[in-house]
């Protein structure tokens, strides 16, 4: 007996390669398989401006590194002695505002670099639920400022498929080579409430399908089914019960290697996560004639590893660990 559903996913028409150059950006399923993908040695710029759930916000910031927008200092808060920028997220702070628009000007600059340069956008969407900062508009974050300088609101389709739509029209012809892979977050925002989350969701994957049928760049991988379908029980969820649990997310990271990666990029991926492994193997005894045969074993295949991927931190890592031992 089935105990779930396990729907087919068709294979990418563009693969990634680790000749791909990928940028990620959105919600916490962007970190995720951004930070998969580079543990997997691929060439991948995720979130520059910290996690961002909502697609007004994402819009803002990628429309900022395609023309070179200026990040205005009005929309600086202070918070504890440090500084933040109400587009970005909490993650991104400086001890200054001109140090905090100039740490900003340098993250535009390096995700327009992965624009002009990139193979791969990954966007992946969180939340249609946002907070205005009254005057000003659409925030990423409010910093724990005072409730009362926002307002939350829905944002309808229209809205979000405007704006998305104006930017990836831009984009089509700015960056033609590049090849959109949208997502809708498998973390449950109910802090918004059950129902409300389900709404935004709801908006989320239509504006995805509308924005699949406009652009022939623009793909969509069902990271959100995947979870609500085939991991649709609660021991798939972290104790908040609202993010995945770390056998999900490999679950899902599995997929989508499946979906997205050839089977040559699907193999060295593979055999990048066994040296991955080998690399974060702790010794009961690190002295012993087993552990430094097995270190040996280890720095032969980083170097054969390192001819084609970056494995000069690791080895160098190794290489110490066994001068260090011969020196005893």
């Amino acid at each position: 007996m089935k105990w779930s559903i396990d729907f087919p996913i068709p294979s990418y028409p563009s693969p990634i390669s680790h000749q791909s150059k990928i940028l990620s950006l959105g919600s916490c399923f962007a970190q995720t398989i951004g930070q998969k993908m580079i543990d997997a040695k691929f060439d991948c710029l995720v979130n520059p401006f910290g996690t961002i759930f909502n697609p007004q916000s994402l819009e803002i910031l990628m429309e900022a590194a395609l023309f070179t927008i200026q990040f205005e200092e009005r929309l600086i808060c202070e918070r504890d002695g440090l500084f933040f920028h109400y587009y970005a997220h909490s993650d991104i702070t400086a001890s200054s505002k001109t140090e905090l628009i100039e740490k900003l000007n340098t993250k535009r600059e390096e995700t327009k670099t992965y624009l002009e340069q990139g193979t791969h956008l990954i966007i992946t969407l969180g939340t249609a639920w946002v907070y205005e900062l009254k005057k000003f508009g659409t925030v990423a974050n409010c910093h724990k400022q005072a409730g009362s300088l926002f307002q939350k609101k829905l944002l309808t389709l229209e809205e979000m498929e405007s704006k998305l739509w104006n930017l990836f029209d831009n984009f089509s012809r700015v960056y033609p080579n590049l090849k959109i892979i949208l997502t809708v977050s498998p973390v449950r925002h109910i802090k918004d409430g059950v129902a409300e989350n389900q709404l935004s969701k709801s908006q989320l994957r239509v504006l995805c399908a509308n924005l699949e049928r406009r652009f022939s760049s623009v793909s969509y991988f069902p990271a959100y089914e995947i979870m609500m379908d085939e991991l649709r029980d609660y021991r798939f969820y972290k104790s908040d019960l609202i993010h995945p649990t770390a056998e999900a997310e490999d679950y899902i990271w599995q997929k989508w290697q499946a979906s997205h990666f050839s089977p040559e990029t699907q193999t060295k991926v593979d055999e990048i996560r066994k040296v991955n492994l080998e690399l974060a193997h702790r010794p009961l005894n690190p002295n012993s004639p087993a552990h430094l045969k097995f270190q040996e074993n280890l720095r032969l295949k980083l170097e054969r590893l390192n001819t084609e991927f970056d494995f000069s931190r690791e080895l160098a890592l190794v290489r110490t660990n066994l001068n260090s031992q011969a020196q005893r």
